[in-house]
C-alpha cells in the first residue's frame, strides 16, 4: 500500500532517513499513529506514553513514570531507541549526558524514546528528512 500511496511513501521515506528508524518502525508508526506530524511535541509523546507524569499529593512527592499512550508505539520504539542511542550522533550525546548526570539507563533510553517520536513529529510536519548537523 505505501509503494501504491505517494503520500504514504513520502512519509515513509521521511521516517526511515532518521538513524535508528527502520522499516518495521516506520511501518508501525505509520499504521499505528496516522495523525504524526500534525500535533505538538507533549501531545507526541504522550499519545504515544512517553510523557512524564508526575505523583503528587500535597508535600509528598513520588517518582515520576511513563504510562498511557498507545503501548505498540512504545513498544516498537524501544529497539530503535538502543540503536540511536549507539548510532545517531545527536541522540547519543543526550543518552551519554543523561549517564553523565546519574541517570538510569532505562530513564536514558526513554528519554531517547521521546526525543525519536518528537523527531519524527517535526520531520512529517515540516515534510523533510533526517540530516546530521554539521560540526
Amino acid at each position: 500500500m505505501i509503494d501504491v500511496d505517494d503520500s504514504l511513501k513520502v512519509r515513509f521515506d521521511i521516517l526511515v532517513s532518521i538513524p535508528g528508524i527502520s522499516t518495521v518502525t516506520a511501518f508501525t508508526l505509520i499504521i499505528e499513529m496516522p495523525e504524526l506530524g500534525e500535533l505538538d511535541e507533549k501531545a507526541a509523546a504522550s499519545l504515544c506514553g512517553l510523557a512524564p507524569m508526575s505523583r503528587q499529593s500535597g508535600r509528598w512527592t513520588g517518582r515520576a513514570f511513563i504510562a498511557g499512550g498507545r503501548a505498540i508505539v512504545r513498544q516498537a520504539l524501544y529497539m530503535p531507541a538502543l540503536v540511536a542511542a549507539r548510532f545517531n550522533p545527536d541522540l547519543k550525546a543526550t543518552y551519554n549526558a543523561l549517564i553523565g548526570t546519574g541517570k538510569p539507563p532505562k530513564v536514558a533510553i526513554t528519554a531517547i524514546m521521546r526525543k525519536l517520536i518528537v523527531l519524527a513529529n517535526a520531520l512529517l510536519r515540516d515534510n523533510r528528512k533526517w540530516n546530521q548537523k554539521a560540526a
